[in-house]
Order: structure tokens, then sequence, then C-alpha cells
């Protein structure tokens, strides 16, 4: 038994071997045997500061309502959708994820600005289908619904993503948080945060996981919100404990640091957080870019997003497979309007595990 789990581990390794760089592999294509997972999470960026905009609508000070909605709709159109949404997919074609969790998957009406929709979601559906892949979505809840003038609206939503050549939904949660912001500091000049989640189970070479991707909300202002995410995190758990799903995998935008009440809550319950097994002592920072995606080299100080892992990896040697970022060097810009533009404000990750079915280890 020893023998045959050291030769499982080497082949692990063979198979995932972990580099210093960033950049897409071989070995995290669709071509890995029966028994692996991968996921891939990306907070792909509503184009504008939208905290700018709720903190003029909050000041009391009507005057500079307008001027800031013009200049973050200006951000919106600087910061191209439609060429950043090529990244991202072309991030996906190249590591072929079994599902995606997507943050802040937007849709704007402009209609007061004289100007078409915008929709995020159908965009990047043309450019996977592009590049031939065949993702479907599993679920999408509604975080955000901001109307701050009539015909000026943005729907900011979660979404998830499941390769459908190789996945079977068996059925999808979309929720918002019982607890939200909204419940802290009420609600802000036609604008309503309530944030949310996606659980899907899913059916992968016949094994079964649970996956979902969340999108606790951020400190606001002078808010500090840490107690807040950490009830988020409460749900998300307690969810998953109803549900039984004892093999899990959570992915999202978490805005909380390793270490915070939100993390505590999450190992606790049995969720390892995969960069730091797999990536020890490497930073692996994910955000942020400038609003306006223009600046020339990386400005990622923080880890706030993560893939988090429970009953993937080995009873003894734990979790086996590789992460990696997304969209965190200067040559994974893309050419925008006026300047090169970063993917998104925030890196993505993408994650591969061989799980113990594969290893023999039933």
């Amino acid at each position: 038994m020893r023998i045959t789990r050291f030769l499982a581990v080497l082949t692990v390794l063979a198979l995932f071997a972990c580099t210093d760089d960033h950049i897409a592999s071989p070995d995290l294509k669709a071509d890995a045997p029966p028994g692996s997972i991968s996921v891939l999470n990306w907070n792909v960026y509503v184009g504008t500061d939208v905290d700018a905009i709720i903190l003029a609508l909050a000041d009391g000070d009507p005057t500079n309502d307008m001027p800031i909605l013009l200049a973050q709709l200006d951000t919106l159109f600087l910061t191209d959708w439609s060429a950043r949404a090529g990244v991202i997919a072309d991030e996906i074609a190249a590591r072929r994820p079994h599902a995606v969790g997507l943050q802040e998957i937007s849709s704007f009406d402009l209609s007061a600005a004289g100007l078409p929709p915008l929709e995020f979601l159908p965009v990047l559906e043309a450019a996977l289908a592009q590049r031939g892949l065949n993702y479907v979505v599993a679920d999408k809840v509604l975080n955000i619904e901001a109307e701050p003038i009539p015909g000026l609206k943005l729907e900011d939503y979660d979404v998830m993503l499941v390769d459908a050549d190789r996945v079977t939904v068996l059925g999808t949660l979309a929720k918002r948080f019982e607890a939200n912001l909204v419940d802290v500091i009420g609600p802000v000049g036609g604008i309503e945060l309530r944030r949310g989640y996606v659980v899907a189970t899913v059916a992968v070479d016949d094994e079964t996981y649970t996956i979902v991707s969340a999108h606790p909300e951020p400190n606001l202002f002078t808010y500090d919100l840490s107690e807040l995410r950490a009830g988020q995190a409460t749900e998300i758990v307690t969810v998953l404990g109803q549900m039984g799903a004892d093999r899990a995998i959570v992915m999202g935008d978490l805005n909380d640091h390793p270490g915070s009440l939100l993390h505590q809550v999450f190992a606790a319950a049995g969720f390892e957080d995969v960069w730091a097994e797999l990536r020890p002592g490497a930073a692996g920072y994910t955000c942020c870019h400038a609003a306006s995606l223009s600046n020339p080299v990386s400005t990622l100080v923080k880890r706030i997003d993560y893939v988090l892992a429970r009953g993937i990896g080995h009873p003894v040697d734990g979790l086996q497979g590789r992460i990696d970022i997304l969209g965190e060097v200067p040559a994974d810009r893309v050419a925008g309007p006026a300047y090169r533009l970063w993917p998104s404000d925030h890196a993505g990750l993408a994650a591969k595990f061989l799980t113990v079915p594969a290893i023999g280890l039933r």
C-alpha cells in the first residue's frame, strides 16, 4: 500500500509539475486522466469604479453625482469588456476547466446616454463559442442592482459556467446571503447591494463534486465588514453541510485576507486553502490593478481571491495538483481603445487536482 501511494504521488507530480511561472502549460489542459477535477475563478471586473459612484450618492452633495457618473461611464468604455473577454476566453480554452466561477458579470442599461445596452455574459459566451468551446451557465445570482438615474442601470451577477461536453449538472442553488450590506448601512440612493453565491452539484468522470462560486461583501468606506463576511461564509458551509457535500470546492473573490474570520470559518469546516497548500511561501497576490486597468506594471498587493477544497486530496499526502495565477504580468494585457488593458482589476486562479479515486484509493 505504501509503495502504491508513493507511485501515485510520483504520477501526480509528473502530471501536475509546479513551476514558478504562471503561464498556461500543457499539463493544465483537458488531457488529464479520469479522476481529475479542474476549476477556474475570476472576478472579471465591472469595468468602472462602482464604489466611487456609491460614495458620491451617499455623501449628501448632489452637485458631484452627475460628474462622477459621467467620469465612470468614460472608464467603462476605456476598459473595453469585449477585448478583455477575449483574454479570459483564451485562458479558459488553454486550461479547459470543468467549472468556471465568474464574479462581476455585468449588464448595463445605457439608454439615458443614448447608447445600446452592454451585456457581459453574451459577449463572453460568443468568445467561448468562437474558440470551439461548449460552456453553459449552470446558474447565476444577482448581487447588485443600481439605477442612480432612470435609464442608467447596472445589474451585477455571479455566474458559474460548466463544460457541457464533460460535466453533468445534477442540481444547483443560486441564493443571496441571508445577511447583507443593506442590513448594515441601509439602501444607498438607487443602489441595492445584496451579494450571494452559486452552488452546483456536478458529475465528472462518474464522480460527484459540489462546487461553489461566491462573492462576499468587501469593506466599504469606513465600515469593517469582516464579521459580515464571516457570517456569509458560515451560511455557505452550513448549506454544504445540509447537502452532505463532503467533496466540495469553494472559489471566488472572498474579499478577505488569509487568517481572517472568514478564512477561519472555512478552515474549521475542513476546507484547505489551495494556494497555501500547493504554493507554500509564494505571495499569490490577486488584487488589485487600477480601476482604469491602465497601470503599466502589476499593482497586485493583496490575496483575496481563493480556491478552497475539502475531501479532494489524499487522506495522508493531502492535495495533489497545481494552481496558477492568471492576468498578473504585463504580457497578459490586451490592446484597448486608448491603452493596453489588464484582463481585470483582479488576477484569476486556475486549479487542477488529481482526486483520491484516480489514485486508486476509493
